[in-house]
Formats: C-alpha cells, structure tokens, sequence
C-alpha cells in the first residue's frame, strides 16, 4: 500500500471511529470529525498533511 491509499484508509477508519464516539458516548466527538475533514480539505490545496509524514517516517513509501 502506498502512502496516499494508507492516508485515505487511515482518515476513514478515524472518521468512523469519530462517528461511533459520538452517537454511543458524547456528541462533542463530532470536533474530532471535523478536524479529520478540515485536515483533509486544507491539504487538498497545500498537499501536505501530518499523517504523511508519519507514515513516510515509519518506511511506507510511494
């Protein structure tokens, strides 16, 4: 897998997880979903996101 399939399978399963959070334990977990999107959008323009470069660092290439 390559470093973008790993980020977009990554920012699903967070999001998910978010989602489960708040329906079954608070609602306020919906800020954790709307930082995953806002992450994503804003890396859309600059092609830069954190998670990829901690998955470069942990040796996923591509």
């Amino acid at each position: 897998m390559n470093v973008e399939q790993m980020l977009r399978m990554i920012a699903g399963a967070m999001l998910l997880l978010s989602l489960a959070l708040a329906h079954y334990v608070s609602p306020n977990w919906l800020w954790f979903s709307a930082f995953i999107g806002a992450n994503l959008f804003q890396s859309a323009f600059t092609n830069w996101c954190p998670m990829m470069t901690i998955l470069r660092k942990m040796g996923v290439r591509g």
